[in-house]
């Protein structure tokens, strides 16, 4: 099969097409005919070599894909949507995704929804997985002091994980505030259901928030960015509000005054997806199946693909994710032209 190796740590230019074996699927695995893969800001790191692939994974990138089940191991034990050879599936992966052929544990793939092209399903895993996981899950969204009021800031709207987070909170009717670069991008998170989105090159979103929710504060902030922003955005957060980190852009070290976070009853916390064990994804498959698919399949959510690059293409891809001009994700595809 054709797939993209990371030939050395280094450039976008380091990605390069090349014929790998066909994968054989693992117990509890199926085989995937990948029609498009995702790419995410995690496939970067690795191939910058800062994000090693967990133990026994592949070691070509690529954290999800869509296509069409063609073999491994199907069984209605462990099956929860009845999928079967020859089922259309978007599937989560802890490696390998940019390739022609893909295994991923039958519990991490979902039906692709309906009336979604296979670009469009590959957009979803990665980022709707780690949203539901971190936003809903760890921080508890909705379930907190404010309760079904309560409201949630994006840090960085504008990228998959934005886009998604904005319109999954939206659509389950929670206030969403977001961050971007730009004004055009700001227009662009307000489009998909942000209320206000804020530059926060011209503007201090720490002043914004409290002026938009009459000095309170939201109950979750989503952040990809760390660093400095950590202690401003504690004074962003309502009383017994939560910060959930899911990387490090702006640095791994932050100073903060722990007696705000006692004396507001705040919670830091954070994760990565990557190497959690395949029965915790499923969890949060069977969550997304529930609350999230519906919405996808009434259009109500719907992906936000900024670029489609023909496989063969993965570098100018990379350097299109590093430039951050982009609003939503960017796939590749997998055919002749690969």
């Amino acid at each position: 099969m054709k797939a993209i190796e990371i030939t050395e740590f280094g450039a976008p230019e380091v990605l390069k097409l090349a014929e790998r074996p066909m994968p054989q699927p693992k117990a509890g695995e199926v085989l995937i005919n990948v029609a498009a893969s995702g790419i995410n800001r995690p496939d970067v790191f690795q191939r910058k070599g800062s994000y090693a692939p967990p133990p026994g994974t592949s070691d070509l990138p690529g954290l999800e894909v869509a296509g069409e089940i063609v073999g491994g191991a199907i069984d209605g034990k462990n099956n929860p949507f009845g999928l079967k050879v020859g089922d259309r599936v978007c599937a989560l992966l802890a490696g390998g995704g940019y390739a022609e052929y893909a295994s991923a544990p039958l519990l991490q793939c979902l039906p692709a929804p309906a009336g979604l092209a296979d670009v469009e399903a590959a957009s979803l895993p990665e980022t709707f997985f780690t949203v539901w996981s971190n936003v809903f899950d760890r921080a508890q969204l909705g379930q907190g002091e404010g309760g079904s009021n309560e409201a949630l800031l994006v840090q960085g709207g504008s990228s998959g994980i934005g886009v998604t987070a904005i319109q999954i909170a939206h659509a389950l009717g929670f206030r969403v505030f977001a961050t971007a670069r730009s004004d055009e991008k700001c227009r662009a998170c307000e489009a998909l259901g942000a209320e206000r989105a804020i530059n926060y090159k011209t503007e201090d979103f720490v002043e914004v928030i409290r002026s938009l929710t009459n000095d309170r504060g939201v109950d979750v902030i989503l952040d990809m960015v760390a660093g400095s922003y950590v202690p401003r955005e504690l004074s962003a957060l309502a009383d017994g509000g939560r910060l959930v980190l899911i990387a490090m852009l702006g640095g791994a070290k932050a100073e903060l005054n722990l007696s705000e976070v006692m004396r507001r009853r705040l919670t830091v916390t954070g994760s990565t997806l990557r190497p959690r064990p395949v029965e915790f994804k499923a969890r949060i498959a069977a969550q997304l199946k529930e609350r999230v698919w519906p919405h996808i399949e009434a259009g109500r959510i719907k992906p936000v693909v900024h670029r489609v690059f023909p496989a063969a293409q993965a570098a100018e891809a990379h350097a299109l994710m590093e430039s951050s001009t982009h609003v939503g994700k960017i796939v590749l595809t997998w055919g002749q032209d690969a």
